[in-house]
């Protein structure tokens, strides 16, 4: 009985196997599965939320437009390209997440951004363990590229000029060119962009005979400046360095004009932007500020009108770098020959391309783009106004 019950089963069996299988054709082997044609991803990080979120749509619209551009022409090497964005919501530990996620997750080939020096130091040890390169935009601090002992940090780029030049700048302009011998200085002791720029500031001025007569802090998410500008006022300055971003350089500049105070504003590439024209246009006439660009120079016009058109939205400071940051990691693909992301670094070390914003050629020794010029910006009639370029020499 037991041998009959299993050889009935076993027949069972087999005619439902054999069923099955007459149900479930088999694929022809003359047609082979379609293929997704393969993308290459970059990534990019940067403020989409906050205070500098006006310049982190900029960038990433940016980024992505010249990629755009790249893939209608053939993209790079055959290959197509993907931008993948991320918000570090202006905080260096957001930015070391999105790197680690951009590296790790989407396997990107290099990051572009962030355009906040505290945001690109912090990412760099991240950037060393995934053996992937990051070229920062406005990260002017030299701690960006360089270590504290001295040594560059391989795998940190930028298209950016940087802080002792910047504000080197700054002081030769304000003391040579204006004239002026007692400065004082208004900055944000919580922020390494600020804290850089003074610094070189205040060494380059003094050294060329000015004075320091007042140096007042504040602390970021500060709105009240009057106590450290009734200090500065009592000093009598005749210029005010203030070092830092277009939101806070507003609200201060409105207070110090309410207080009665007269000298002229200065300030460095954290002031361009639309929105400080809006909250201080009679507050900040006649004040100069450093730049990386003449914004009516023949050479950017094309990209402005393009991305004005295309995003209904004028073009911020970061928008003229994100595309320069293209520009280099397209080069330094293309040099390399490869999509692999230490090949890529290694072409990075010793790229020369004409940017928008000048000639970028990077130093091996320092991962900067040596010898750029500054481009000093009046605000007269509500309006950035191109006076020349100047050099820190």
């Amino acid at each position: 009985m037991k041998k009959r019950v299993a050889l009935l089963i076993g027949c069972v069996i087999l005619t439902l196997s054999l069923a099955l299988t007459g149900c479930t054709p088999a694929a022809p082997t003359d047609t082979p599965a379609e293929e997704k044609p393969e993308v290459v991803k970059v990534g990019w990080i940067g403020s989409l939320t906050g205070d500098q979120a006006v310049w982190g749509t900029c960038e990433l619209n940016t980024v992505k437009m010249r990629f755009e551009e790249i893939n209608e022409k053939g993209g790079l090497l055959g290959k197509q390209f993907e931008v993948i964005g991320y918000d570090t919501r202006g905080d260096a530990t957001e930015a070391v997440n999105a790197v680690r996620r951009l590296t790790a997750q989407d396997k990107v080939i290099a990051v572009l951004g962030p355009n906040a020096s505290g945001q690109a130091i912090s990412i760099s040890s991240v950037l060393e363990e995934m053996n992937v390169a990051d070229i920062a935009t406005v990260a002017t601090n030299p701690k960006v590229t360089i270590h504290d002992d001295g040594g560059v940090k391989p795998f940190n780029f930028r298209v950016c000029f940087i802080d002792p030049y910047q504000g080197a700048v700054a002081a030769g302009y304000a003391y040579d060119i204006l004239g002026f011998r007692k400065a004082a200085v208004l900055y944000d002791v919580a922020d390494d962009y600020s804290q850089g720029l003074t610094e070189f500031f205040e060494k380059y001025f003094i050294e060329r005979g000015g004075e320091v007569v007042a140096r007042e802090a504040f602390k970021f998410g500060d709105v009240d400046f009057r106590p450290q500008l009734s200090k500065i006022k009592e000093a009598g300055p005749e210029i005010i360095f203030m070092p830092y971003y277009y939101k806070e350089v507003a609200l201060s500049a409105n207070q110090a004009r309410e207080l009665g105070i007269d000298a002229v504003l200065m300030g460095g590439d954290g002031w361009p932007s639309e929105v400080l024209l809006e909250m201080a246009k009679d507050a900040i006439e006649g004040c100069y500020f450093v730049n990386h660009l003449d914004f009516d120079d023949p050479d950017v016009q094309d990209f402005k009108n393009a991305y004005t058109a295309k995003y209904n939205l004028p073009v911020e400071l970061n928008g003229y770098l994100a595309y320069d940051a293209v520009e280099l990691l397209a080069h330094a693909i293309e040099k390399a020959n490869s999509f692999d992301p230490v090949a890529i670094r290694d072409a990075l070390e010793t790229a020369q391309v004409l940017g928008i914003t000048g000639k970028i050629n990077i130093s091996k020794d320092t991962h900067n783009p040596e010898g750029k010029d500054a481009a000093i910006i009046k605000i007269e009639d509500g309006a950035y106004v191109f006076q020349q370029k100047y050099s820190a020499n």
